[in-house]
């Protein structure tokens, strides 16, 4: 959503930045709505709803990066949660750690004591507690059966684990599913190596950018339900690629982050989303999983401004005065300002209105 600030300023510290309205506020018809109030202006930027039409459909790579560092595991339906009434015998976590089935890590400077897989299935084997649900394989299969079906110009969407190994900075190859093998794919986590005591992503980024870097588009989405650790690297990179995809030394790439749960860091998630490179190219969007009405929400920033979606269309404020007519064709992205004490919008299009509320839980 970098590009936002392409319209409405340099985006330097002492302006009012520009928010993002959650999925689940915004109106079916529209892809993204951002908004930015000042006390002299609302001002909207909004896409419409669309998965990429005509040339702009031609020539994807996709891939999705499944996050698998150790808060995950819970998600893949490798966590253990208590049997009510069961109390574990006193001495049997001192013969787990004997066995060096419960080992301590050192994670952010805290000591966690952490049970591997033989601990945690011998104390499902006797009861005391039960696997998790595996959340993330019918999450990796629609998303993966999606792309494949719908964007990539292979129909295989590459699917990988990031963040595994025991410094969270590896990447585990899955391979390539197409919309056929999808409804059967096995997504557990990582089997080659292990959850992540980390959450660098920009191994992942990395391997997705240089394996298809012939690419004439690629679309990448990253899954995650907590805090990334690499940040600042990842946005020096992002700002290099931005750089080399406007130089035209290598061809676009959108990366679309998505959260899960209910930890996860959505300021580090708009960090990037916002992030300013110095160019007109936006690399990464962001979206929360709970809030996503529907997979096309990935191509909300995907859709070109010299696309035309109706003949003609008007834009009103809440209190009914014209905003801006398009005579000569409503664009799929369209930006605007009305009055600062603005709380809504309409679009007149088609002989429909579509009123969108601007007031979230971040206004």
């Amino acid at each position: 959503m970098g590009f936002f600030s392409n319209f409405f300023g340099s985006g330097k510290s002492n302006e009012v930045k520009s928010h993002q309205l959650p999925s689940d506020i915004v109106c079916q018809e529209f892809g993204e709505v951002d908004v930015r109030k000042t006390s002299k202006a609302t001002e909207v930027f909004f896409t419409i709803l669309m998965e990429p039409q005509g040339t702009e459909a031609e020539g994807w790579q996709t891939g999705v990066a499944l996050d698998a560092s150790a808060s995950m595991e819970n998600v893949f339906g490798k966590g253990i949660n208590p049997v009510n009434g069961k109390k574990l015998p006193d001495n049997l976590l001192n013969d787990y750690a004997k066995r060096g089935w419960l080992q301590v890590y050192k994670i952010q400077g805290q000591n966690i004591p952490v049970l591997t897989m033989e601990g945690k299935k011998d104390l499902v084997d006797k009861g005391y507690f039960t696997w998790t649900k595996n959340e993330m394989q019918p999450l990796a299969r629609q998303m993966t059966e999606y792309l494949a079906s719908n964007l990539d110009a292979d129909g295989g969407t590459t699917t990988i684990y990031w963040a595994c190994g025991e410094d969270g900075k590896q990447v585990e190859v899955l391979g390539d599913y197409t919309a056929e093998n999808c409804s059967n794919a096995v997504f557990g986590g990582p089997t080659k190596t292990c959850f992540g005591k980390g959450t660098y992503l920009l191994p992942a980024v990395r391997y997705f950018v240089d394996r298809f870097e012939d690419a004439k588009r690629g679309m990448y989405i990253f899954i995650t339900d907590g805090e990334l650790h690499d940040l600042e690297d990842v946005k020096k990179y992002t700002t290099q690629l931005a750089k080399k995809i406007e130089a035209k030394k290598r061809n676009p790439v959108k990366c679309v982050l998505i959260g899960i749960g209910n930890d996860i860091n959505e300021d580090q998630m708009e960090e990037l989303d916002d992030l300013e490179t110095g160019t007109d190219v936006d690399v990464w969007d962001h979206k929360i999983a709970k809030e996503m009405r529907s997979l096309i929400e990935i191509f909300a920033e995907v859709v070109s401004e010299n696309t035309i979606v109706a003949p003609s269309a008007t834009i009103y404020d809440d209190s009914g005065n014209v905003v801006i007519k398009f005579s000569d064709g409503l664009p799929a992205k369209v930006t605007f300002e009305m009055s600062p004490t603005s709380d809504a919008f309409e679009l007149e299009v088609m002989g429909r209105r579509i009123r969108q509320t601007l007031i979230s839980r971040k206004s």
